[in-house]
């Protein structure tokens, strides 16, 4: 067996994932604040002034990483959700509702940045724009997922019926993507390319390059946290879990 292959499905064991998580998690956010701090220097304190936005175009540099982390999260929450439906794979369930609360939480964050950054560039906190109005939309997604997956019972059960929801999901996301083009909308066009030339200055780029960087490593460290606890609480019972909390234990004795 290819040594990739063997080490993924030894990681799919609960006492080897937990293991795993506990070393990474850390890194993950330390990494994450690290990169943020690079980058929210450079945005506050070394880029220049909008010559039309003035001042307001820099909560941009919060904004446009968690609008795209909003639809990257509910993307591999839905792919985590479709593996563990297909193939039964328990830490997939785990990993798939870990996803819920950390994209509802980037999706929170756009929409208030998106508020503020609108005030008084429109005149209105908000507007049903198609943009805000999808990523709105999207946020009901999230809390339902989160809903679902707290109102049944059993936790595969509900791991299994959440993830369905969410692969059902999946089909906002590129309507919230092109809702710019497809219709009249408030909200600016696309300035920042992955493929093609971006219309922001080189300049302006880099510290947004950074933050866009610290909310991946921020999305990995909250995933490894959340689904270690969620792990540990579905395996409580079970002699592994038993001796990790023993010296704890102990030492609060």
């Amino acid at each position: 067996m290819n040594p990739i292959v063997r080490w993924f499905h030894q990681l799919g064991s609960p006492p080897v994932f937990d293991r795993f998580a506990r070393r990474w998690a850390p890194w993950a956010f330390a990494l994450a604040l690290t990169t943020l701090g690079v980058g929210l220097y450079g945005a506050l304190f070394v880029v220049p002034a909008d010559y039309q936005q003035g001042d307001s175009f820099r909560i941009l540099y919060i904004h446009v990483p968690s609008a795209w982390m909003s639809l990257m999260v509910f993307a591999v929450m839905a792919g985590y959700g479709a593996i563990a439906l297909i193939w039964r794979i328990k830490l997939c369930e785990i990993l798939a509702m870990a996803c819920a609360p950390i994209g509802a939480a980037f999706t929170v964050i756009t929409l208030a940045t998106g508020s503020i950054w609108g005030r008084p560039m429109w005149g209105a906190w908000w507007s049903w724009d198609p943009r805000l109005t999808t990523e709105l939309i999207l946020l009901f997604l999230y809390l339902g997922v989160i809903g679902l997956y707290g109102a049944i019972e059993d936790r595969r059960a509900a791991a299994r019926a959440a993830s369905l929801l969410a692969i059902v999901g999946v089909a906002l996301l590129p309507v919230i993507r092109y809702s710019v083009v497809w219709w009249d909308s408030l909200h600016q066009g696309q300035t920042i390319r992955v493929f093609g030339e971006s219309t922001i200055d080189a300049s302006m780029a880099w510290p947004l390059v950074w933050t866009v960087i610290a909310t991946k490593f921020w999305f990995v460290g909250s995933l490894l946290a959340r689904a270690r606890a969620d792990n540990l609480r579905r395996e409580a019972g079970k002699d592994w879990v038993r001796r990790l909390v023993a010296p704890a234990a102990g030492g609060v004795a």
